[in-house]
């Protein structure tokens, strides 16, 4: 079942940031293309993670509470590319670019400008997907790039795959 072109289409006309977010389940170690990614609140700062049930992400997620945010900058396009791919659906899906773990554990991609470690305080239920609103507990800063966002793709999600100019 698809989205209505005209809503899809408007969709696609919000921006939004490009970003990797990776977590840890045991020796396990799984990133996810995301882009539904937000600040929701400056005290304390919180930021939100929109992530589909169907994910294997969120079973991750929703039992560990706890994910890192890599953010894409264009120096680091390779890694949008890559967890865009089909190559990266997979359970363990990092053994194909350079990470290392934080100090507390998880995995955090080299080629991102920044990574910021959180944790969640709250999930909440909205659609097809969970909102995971969480605290930033550490931040690692890589490079001055600038982000990419949904403007730079060929491509957006809004909820199915929109091409640009569709």
């Amino acid at each position: 079942m698809g989205m209505e072109p005209a809503l899809a289409r408007a969709l696609a006309a919000l921006t939004t940031g490009i970003y990797v977010l990776t977590v840890r389940d045991g020796e396990r170690r799984h990133g996810m293309s995301s882009s539904w990614v937000t600040q929701v609140s400056g005290d304390p700062p919180l930021l939100m993670a929109s992530v589909d049930r169907r994910h294997s992400t969120h079973d991750i997620l929703a039992r560990t509470r706890r994910f890192a945010l890599n953010v894409v900058g264009e120096r680091g396009r390779a890694l949008e590319d890559y967890f865009y791919s089909a190559a990266s659906r997979r359970p363990d899906n990092l053994d194909k670019i350079a990470w290392e773990d934080s100090p507390d554990g998880l995995p955090l991609l080299r080629d991102a400008m920044v990574s910021l470690e959180c944790r969640v305080e709250q999930a909440i239920p909205a659609g097809d997907h969970t909102l995971f609103v969480a605290t930033v507990e550490r931040v690692t800063r890589r490079t001055d790039d600038r982000p990419l966002t949904s403007q730079d793709l060929d491509y957006i999600y809004v909820g199915e795959v929109v091409r640009r100019g569709e």
